[in-house]
């Protein structure tokens, strides 16, 4: 069996990804030496595993309301969700899950994966991992349930146990979940309210952006304008009924109202880092690019385990002030 597979197969903690990663950044050896990922492994093998103690600084993020199956996080723009990589050592929202997990066997696996062993695989370790494993419940997205964007503040909810977890995704995916955002956009929608049904997929010459395409998968979007601001620009309230990627930002965007500071779909995502420019129109330009994207999560209305109903809100940042 490849080594890859041989590890996830011992330990499921970590996907056959994250194992590759490990691999070719030589934290594994097999009998004494650091070999490739597809180097075959038997049970009899020597394998030792080295992982480096995690640099993550811990963040302390505002909590709205916890109890011993979610925790229900104010997330500051800037903050991911969670990671994509295997060695990235930026705090997630899920890291901060993780830390108020009620399941002890979750911290340990935690802490074992960030210090690493220099133990062979034994059987105390494989045992524990069954016991608390499921898929979507370990490694980087640990109590994620939903996700926003790194750019976005605001309410997000967390499962601290796996049951927990199935509750919540249950009603993300059966649309049952209420969200509602606020934005500032750069223009006016034309029409002060009304409902967005466009279907959203992949560029396919630009693959991490999306795009409106009849083909693509249907997205739905309902806003309404608040307040006109003195600059032109306006504050909207977004409903999304659906959840694709970057809906809001794709929906806003493709009407003519961007979402300020988006740095793909908006006026930002557009200025060149030097556009040759210069006095007034330059230091308009530099504050384009230096904006943050103006998307806040101000409202989450779920049903959490027990069966109380509760609805979650998110003051304002004082950037959209």
């Amino acid at each position: 069996m490849r080594l890859d597979s041989f590890l996830v197969e011992k330990y499921p903690e970590h996907s056959r990804s994250v194992w590759r990663r490990y691999i070719e950044a030589g934290y594994v050896k097999v009998n004494g030496r650091v070999v490739a990922r597809t180097e075959l492994a038997k049970d009899s093998d020597k394998i030792e595993i080295d992982i480096p103690e995690s640099t993550k600084q811990p963040l302390d993020l505002p909590v709205l309301y916890e109890d011993e199956n979610v925790v229900v996080i104010d997330k500051p723009a800037g903050v991911l969700t969670h990671s994509k990589g295997a060695l990235n050592d930026e705090f997630t929202v899920a890291d901060f899950i993780r830390t108020k997990s009620v399941g002890t066997d979750s911290r340990e696996a935690r802490e074992d994966g960030e210090r690493g062993s220099d133990e062979s695989c034994d059987d105390r370790h494989e045992e524990r991992s069954r016991e608390f494993r499921s898929e979507d419940f370990t490694g980087n997205r640990f109590g994620i349930v939903h996700r926003l964007d790194r750019a976005t503040s605001g309410v997000i909810i967390g499962a601290k146990t796996d049951e927990a977890r199935k509750f919540l995704q249950k009603q993300f995916a059966e649309r049952k979940a209420k969200k509602t955002y606020l934005a500032i956009v750069e223009n006016p929608p034309l029409k002060p309210a009304a409902r967005i049904d466009l279907p959203i997929a992949r560029d396919p010459k630009r693959p991490s952006r999306f795009r409106v395409d009849p083909k693509g998968k249907p997205a739905i979007t309902d806003y309404r304008v608040l307040q006109i601001l003195r600059d032109g620009r306006a504050l909207v309230e977004l409903k999304p009924l659906t959840g694709r990627t970057h809906q809001l930002r794709v929906h806003m965007a493709h009407i003519g109202a961007p979402i300020v500071g988006d740095p793909i779909y908006g006026a930002a995502g557009t200025v060149p880092a030097k556009s040759g420019a210069t006095g007034l129109q330059e230091r308009f330009l530099q504050r384009k690019r230096e904006e943050r994207m103006l998307l806040h999560a101000a409202c989450l209305e779920i049903t959490i385990p027990g069966g109380e109903r509760k609805t979650f809100r998110a003051e304002l940042p004082k950037d959209f002030r």
